[in-house]
């Protein structure tokens, strides 16, 4: 079965109507049918990144949402995935991923997933179909 892996960036920009990428966010998240992944390093990222701008109660009421929604599979980065996203990290020098990058890469491979909700051309580089089209 095909499913959409969720980065940060995505998982932001429905959150915070500010985000200049809010609105193809919205669009893509209400017509999306797929099921939706995302690791527990993102979601580590994104709960850090929105309590840092948004504030606590923002990222409290998206940790609570996603955590008890069902709306996203939460698939947990293995020491296998690290391994492999370590290796990610020393090849790719050029590229500036971040190592949440690397996880999430490591991951997509083993559940074999292609497509990445995101807004972060990272996912392009490693060529992944990303969505919405960057």
């Amino acid at each position: 079965m095909r499913r959409i892996f969720v980065d940060t960036g995505a998982w932001y920009a429905l959150v915070d109507r500010n985000d200049p990428d809010h609105p193809a966010a919205r669009k893509y998240f209400e017509t999306n049918r797929l099921p939706l992944v995302t690791t527990n390093f993102v979601f580590d990222e994104t709960v850090t990144l929105l309590r840092r701008r948004l504030g606590w109660s923002v990222a409290c009421e998206f940790g609570l949402g996603l955590r008890g929604s069902g709306l996203a599979a939460v698939a947990h980065v293995t020491a296998e995935d690290e391994d492999a996203a370590w290796t990610i990290f020393r090849k790719f020098r050029d590229k500036e991923f971040s190592y949440t990058d690397c996880t999430s890469f490591a991951v997509m491979d083993r559940l074999g997933l292609r497509t990445a909700f995101a807004f972060d051309r990272h996912f392009a580089a490693m060529e992944y179909q990303v969505e919405p089209a960057l």
